[in-house]
């Protein structure tokens, strides 16, 4: 099989077959939605990166947000919306790669400021991705989470989420599911469950398969990154001048 390409495109540049396309992948691996919610979830996004083989066919794709706030000090959080890759390629590291670099990228544009990921998880293989792509994030089960991330998870999920987020679990439940994985997807394979981090995963949230998501955090920067992910961070941070134009479609 060969390898997925990364295109990463403004939302307003993304042309409306594409969008199409994202929706017909996403349906196939998600319940408890439809074309209106996954529109509407998209029209607050402000990157799309899509992963095409090489018939140009969208095998995946990641939505994200910049979110601009103050905390103490300026800061940016890079928000994750839906995520989805067909599951032959489960494990091709296309997409995470690319996500780092832009990352870099935003990260470029103001490097006094620290930027963060912000990401609700209503699956394991997301979570998984977190001691993956950092050395330091939260929460977890190898530390407790610092009062001052603890502050800044809350501050972000409230003002995302409202009411709907309860942080005394670190959970965002909507009154009905706003799309949740097929139970085909959901399922965790024999023996997964005793692996440290999913375990923790299930405990935080045990009803995922519900559509309830988890609240998570890591700082995205040089120091904090592992390997591959710090590789395509700095790849995409010393894109210069005009970061965000070079790499973007």
């Amino acid at each position: 099989m060969n390898r997925l390409k990364p295109e990463v495109f403004r939302l307003n540049q993304l042309p409306e077959n594409l969008i199409n396309s994202m929706y017909d992948l996403y349906y196939q691996y998600y319940d408890s939605t439809n074309q209106d919610m996954f529109y509407k979830d998209l029209t607050q996004k402000d990157y799309v990166i899509l992963l095409k083989d090489d018939t140009e066919k969208i095998q995946g794709f990641s939505t994200l947000a910049v979110l601009k706030f103050e905390f103490e000090e300026p800061h940016q959080a890079i928000f994750s919306g839906d995520t989805i890759i067909n599951h032959e390629y489960w494990g091709e590291q296309t997409l995470s790669l690319a996500w780092c670099r832009l990352a870099g990228q935003i990260k470029a544009e103001a490097p006094e400021q620290p930027l963060y990921w912000f990401l609700i998880v209503k699956g394991y293989r997301t979570y998984r991705y977190l001691p993956v792509f950092a050395k330091t994030f939260y929460p977890t089960w190898r530390y407790p989470t610092p009062e001052k991330y603890q502050a800044l998870m809350d501050y972000l999920a409230k003002r995302k989420f409202g009411n709907y987020y309860n942080p005394q679990t670190g959970l965002i439940r909507f009154p009905t599911s706003q799309g949740h994985l097929r139970e085909t997807w959901a399922e965790i394979k024999d023996g997964f469950a005793s692996k440290p981090d999913i375990n923790y995963f299930l405990q935080r949230n045990p009803e995922y398969y519900k559509g309830d998501e988890l609240v998570c955090l890591m700082e995205l920067c040089d120091n904090n990154m592992r390997s591959h992910a710090r590789r395509g961070f700095l790849e995409g941070f010393d894109m210069k001048p005009e970061p965000a134009l070079q790499f973007i479609k």
